[in-house]
């Protein structure tokens, strides 16, 4: 577990003293932004859209993205923000998929809005890069010790005794009273490393996509795919995290999971009518 990447150190600049870090977390958020970026720009430039494009998707989905996510995990974790609510707000923890899969949604929407475009159209392009998003941060939630799963005793678990919260006993008892602990001794506990397991299957989905987007044939086919490749990953890792299963055994999660997939399911039974395009000039 690596929070910090690099410390600068104590830095001195007119008498105000600064110790500025390089937070795996935010590092791994930077790279999952760029790398949808390279990906973005260079299949926009394939099929003649306006260059501009791409950075101002991939802004609004990072601001956005970060918004929903920080929220959806707030309002998920809202017995905890009540007990500590500045270092919730300001932890680096909360990369909450579903929240950001809406609150990016909501941003890239204004752009594609904004430049006359279809929706679903552009739906098909950003599919693989948000499953590739996706997986890149899930390794920036390992490294600070963030969304970790159940313990266990298998030999992959991993150990976060300075997680975010630490994987302890006593931290289980406190915060996931609902997980059974009767096969575990106080102390550090090993969990599943869930944040692993959806990195690697996070990266087989995008390159499944990224394979198919050249060959696409009814419109919105591959997003509403991605809609139901990327529900069943989390409602299958789900069972293995420590998220609260109060609807009819589910977590929250899992019933928008369960959406996810029934949307695209439904979609691809039911294709949508091909729509007209404006490009833009590059």
């Amino acid at each position: 577990m690596y929070p910090v990447i690099y410390d600068f150190g104590n830095i001195n600049i007119f008498g105000f003293e600064f110790n500025p870090v390089i937070n795996s977390y935010g590092f791994m958020l930077m790279m999952a932004f760029y790398s949808c970026y390279y990906f973005l720009n260079k299949d926009l430039k394939r099929l003649g859209y306006d260059s501009n494009l791409s950075g101002d998707i991939v802004f609004a989905a990072a601001v956005g993205g970060i918004l929903g996510s920080k929220i959806y995990y707030l309002i998920e974790n809202f017995d905890r923000v009540i007990a500590d609510p500045t270092g919730m707000i300001f932890s680096g923890a909360g990369l909450v998929f579903l929240g950001g899969l809406m609150g990016g949604t909501l941003g890239v929407t204004f752009v594609i809005n904004k430049n006359n475009l279809s929706w679903i159209t552009f739906a098909d392009i950003v599919a693989p890069l948000l499953i590739l998003g996706y997986a890149i941060g899930r390794i920036g939630c390992l490294l600070v010790g963030d969304d970790y799963g159940l313990p266990t005793h298998l030999p992959w678990g991993i150990e976060f005794p300075n997680g975010l919260p630490p994987s302890t006993y006593s931290i289980f008892q406190t915060y996931y009273p609902w997980v059974n602990l009767d096969n575990f001794e106080p102390g550090v506990l090993s969990v599943h490393p869930t944040p692993i397991y959806e990195t690697i299957i996070g990266g087989l989905i995008f390159y499944y996509l990224y394979q198919k987007r050249t060959s696409v044939t009814i419109v919105g086919s591959l997003f509403f795919t991605y809609l139901i490749l990327a529900g069943t990953e989390r409602f299958i890792v789900e069972f293995l995290r420590v998220n609260e299963k109060y609807f009819i055994g589910l977590s929250g999660a899992q019933v928008i999971s369960i959406l996810m997939i029934t949307i695209g399911a439904w979609f691809l039974m039911h294709p949508v009518k091909q729509p007209v395009d404006s490009k833009s000039e590059s």
